[in-house]
């Protein structure tokens, strides 16, 4: 069974933002991504430090200040993961707001949507990988983890889909290389399901890996998305999402830890 809700959890993260995003059109995704940034951004932040990381620290096989080594180390690599275009989270859009010069899109896309296709592929196999660790240390967290990176894939896949179609692409061409990239996140889940599942003693230093991914994310990428000055209202409706993402998490924390 645990196997199972692996392919499933990662197949909706990898598919199921990539359908979203083909259904929408691009004012309508604009707006979502506004929305959908803040509240992953509050999922992200509440399950790696409610869920993720306690369930690490409870773990006796490992001592504390190594896993916040992992933590650290975990923070570093990611960030030169990005440094090197090979794990992108996209949340742009054109008119943003974030002032890119003409035809950035296009340069983002790379050729054919090579970069696009190549970094978000690593990302979700990362991902998947994630998934099937958290699954492997508990269901329920493995459910919490899940839901937190589908939250986060639905606004970066829609920032891809996005790029691509600026970058001049057809609908049905960027549905197809997200979708690829998508698949990335299934492959990641079934190949940790079997060689995390022989390591138990490696779950807590990858759960601290997965946390360290939901954090770099969260204060690199989407927390500085929000900083921009806004009228009361958009802030407002800002502070609102997050608001909503981190009750999430808590409540998800809630059940977890009420459960044990």
């Amino acid at each position: 069974m645990t196997l199972l809700y692996i392919v499933l959890a990662t197949f909706a993260g990898g598919l199921l933002s990539v359908l979203v995003a083909a259904s929408l059109t691009v004012g309508v995704l604009t707006r979502l991504v506004k929305s959908l940034v803040s509240l992953s951004a509050g999922i992200l932040l509440g399950t790696s430090l409610l869920n993720v990381l306690p369930e690490a620290f409870e773990s006796h096989s490992a001592h504390p200040q190594t896993l916040f080594a992992v933590l650290l180390g975990g923070l570093l690599f990611f960030w030169l993961l990005e440094k090197v275009e090979l794990y992108r989270h996209t949340h742009h859009h054109e008119d943003d707001g974030h002032h890119h010069h003409h035809h950035f899109d296009a340069e983002q896309a790379g050729r054919g949507g090579l970069t696009v296709l190549v970094g978000d592929s690593i990302h979700n196999f990362c991902d998947g990988a994630i998934i099937a660790a958290a699954f492997l240390a508990d269901t329920r967290l493995g459910f919490a983890t899940a839901l937190a990176i589908v939250a986060h894939e639905i606004p970066q896949e829609v920032g891809d889909f996005i790029v691509l179609l600026n970058a001049g692409l057809s609908r049905a061409k960027a549905l197809l290389f997200n979708a690829i990239s998508g698949m990335a996140s299934v492959v990641g889940g079934v190949l940790g399901y079997y060689l995390i599942g022989s390591f138990d003693g490696v779950l807590p230093y990858l759960l601290v890996l997965a946390a360290s991914s939901f954090i770099y994310i969260s204060v690199a990428d989407l927390l500085p998305q929000l900083q921009q000055r806004l009228a009361w209202r958009d802030t407002l409706a800002q502070v609102a999402w997050l608001g909503v993402g981190l009750a999430v998490a808590f409540g998800v924390s809630q059940m977890l830890h009420g459960a044990h």
